[in-house]
């Protein structure tokens, strides 16, 4: 099987699934390239109000597949490959959340920290590693890492490139939750539909203020007052009924 990102929609809730078996999921260059037009395609379909990032099998990614890496496009740096793809995760305008087992490594963790949330399976384990390889890791990359999981924990990461297991990973706050063995398509597809019924007027706004925008409450104050979001969410409650939000991210 060539390796390919893989997507779906159901019930709301896009799920990319990065699937490179034979090296453990590891992303090649054409993996890092398609990442963000297919997100960009997903953020505008307003089915999609949530979106899981997985690994196909038994690990999440092992990171970048370095033997593509060595033969980039003309005038690509490959180590851009996969900055780009981190920010146009990041900058997704909706929830995301990486669902992991195995082995989060490298790019791997670099995408799963770009994601808003992160489950993992008991047994997953998480690095980062550019120090293995002489690489200076950019900076957008590391500033992202020190925010989740503060200075220390980055430090050692990097530093290291040693790989930490889901304990620590949820002890420094790498990881929000950590499902035994068999458990985490189910939590996944539970938490993902309670996002998908939430406002995503709501959603979108606390992204940009817990990103640290600072200069768009006019902005989103403006979309409350002309979404209904609100009046429905009363309504609703007032009315014992599940509410139906019509405020889209995707415009």
């Amino acid at each position: 099987m060539e390796p390919q990102l893989e997507h779906t929609v159901a019930d709301g809730v896009a799920t990319v699934v990065i699937s490179n078996p034979a090296k453990r999921n590891a992303m090649t260059a054409a993996m890092w390239r398609a990442l963000p037009p297919l997100l960009d395609g997903l953020a505008a379909d307003r089915a999609v109000r949530a979106l899981v990032l997985t690994g196909a099998g038994p690990t999440f990614c092992a990171g970048a597949d370095i033997s593509s890496l060595r033969a980039p496009g003309p005038d690509e740096d490959p180590r851009s490959l996969a900055v780009d793809a981190e920010e146009a995760l990041a900058a997704f305008p909706k929830p995301t959340l990486a669902a992991v087992r195995g082995h989060c490594v490298g790019g791997g963790c670099q995408l799963a920290a770009a994601c808003d949330l992160r489950f993992a399976e008991e047994g997953a384990s998480f690095g980062i590693t550019p120090a293995r390889l002489g690489i200076v890791y950019a900076s957008s990359s590391t500033r992202r890492l020190t925010a989740l999981v503060g200075p220390a924990t980055a430090k050692y990461l990097l530093f290291s490139g040693e790989l930490i297991d889901t304990a620590r990973a949820l002890r420094t706050g790498l990881v929000d939750e950590v499902l035994p063995v068999g458990d985490l398509d189910k939590r996944v597809a539970g938490f993902t539909r309670v996002l998908a019924a939430r406002s995503q007027l709501t959603q979108a706004a606390a992204k940009e203020f817990a990103n640290g925008r600072t200069d768009r409450d006019a902005y989103w104050n403006e979309q409350a007052r002309a979404s209904g979001d609100t009046a429905e969410g009363v309504t609703a409650f007032l009315e014992r009924r599940a509410p139906h939000f019509d405020w889209s991210a995707s415009g």
